[in-house]
């Protein structure tokens, strides 16, 4: 709080002063007092009168500073009001308790809101679980028609991925309630997302090289193939058609932790959109070009990478390749653990 501020804020003080001076000087006048009398009384009213101020700035000063200095170390600025002490002055008493109870009402408010999309949240993991069930028969009925399954089985699976997405992104805002961290092995983890997507990389044709997998890391292997699987995904999406393509997945050892490198030969991504993918429904130039995407599936393995502690990165050469690369920082861990 600046002595500036507070004197500004008491400009009709002074007014009051000046006119309360005047009064006094005519006051003695009037009954015909010495000069040595009125000079006394004059500095006696503007010595009372300036400690009176100087000791309500500094009270007010060690409150407003507090509180400021409070709310600057605070991350969640809505609890500036559980770090303060009721003050001594009035105004501060009245300020602090409509803060107080404006905090309950947001509160109040905040957690209204929070049961609502807890409620809907679980209501869309059920209803995802229900529709398993009949697009799971589908999928079943598709494969034993031998005239017309592989006909409906492509988009079956498209249905049934999209469902997944549903799942996940319902899930990712409160993901480490579902998630289960654990020493895994990456090997495994690939091998899982590839048998889920062996259908669509068999039409597709993709061929699918691995090396360097030989390598473990903390993480929920869960969340991890479903990760795998959206790259798989977007592979062969966005897959180009002129050339044999193919998904090189492999492992490094760097200063950061493993990195997880997936990288493809397909139409890759404009230079100008790389840093714009993990966007949230950002579909860029190709999604436009009738691939049909969403923008969702790298947000969604974004937020959940982020979840997990992981970084994820995106390079690409239109053209030419697309390359992501997760890195897990919790190997060193793993060191120290063997």
């Amino acid at each position: 709080m600046k002595v500036s501020a507070f004197l500004k804020d008491k400009s009709g003080f002074f007014l009051l002063f000046c006119a309360e001076i005047l009064l006094t000087v005519l006051f003695m006048t009037a009954y015909r007092s010495s000069t040595e009398q009125t000079v006394f009384i004059v500095t006696v009213i503007s010595l009372c009168n300036t400690i009176r101020l100087v000791y309500e700035y500094m009270r007010k000063k060690s409150f407003y500073d507090k509180m400021a200095a409070d709310c600057d170390r605070l991350d969640k600025k809505y609890l500036l009001c559980e770090m303060l002490e009721q003050p001594a002055f009035s105004e501060g008493r009245l300020f602090y308790d409509i803060l107080y109870r404006t905090n309950k009402s947001m509160c109040e408010n905040v957690s209204h809101y929070r049961r609502q999309a807890e409620d809907f949240r679980e209501y869309i993991e059920l209803w995802v679980h229900e529709v398993k069930l009949p697009v799971a028969a589908l999928s079943l009925i598709a494969h034993n028609d031998t005239e017309n399954g592989s006909r409906y089985s492509g988009q079956i699976k498209r249905v049934d991925s999209y469902i997944e997405n549903v799942l996940y992104y319902a899930r990712s805002e409160n993901a480490e309630k579902d998630y289960m961290i654990k020493e895994i092995s990456l090997k495994q983890a690939v091998r899982e997302a590839v048998v889920r997507s062996r259908e669509e990389i068999q039409l597709s044709g993709i061929s699918v090289n691995t090396s360097g997998l030989e390598k473990n890391v903390l993480t929920d292997i869960k969340w991890l193939e479903f990760i795998i699987t959206q790259l798989i995904d977007n592979s062969i999406k966005y897959r180009d058609k002129d050339r044999n393509p193919e998904i090189n997945i492999n492992a490094l050892q760097t200063q950061n932790g493993v990195t997880l490198c997936f990288r493809d030969n397909g139409i890759g991504v404009n230079s100008a959109e790389c840093e714009r993918v993990f966007e949230k429904s950002f579909t860029g130039s190709n999604g436009r070009n009738g691939a049909n995407s969403t923008g969702m599936g790298l947000y969604i393995v974004k937020r959940l990478c982020d979840k997990l502690g992981h970084t994820v990165t995106l390079t690409s050469q239109q053209g030419e390749y697309t390359e992501v690369s997760i890195t897990f920082k919790n190997s060193g861990i793993l060191e120290l653990m063997h």
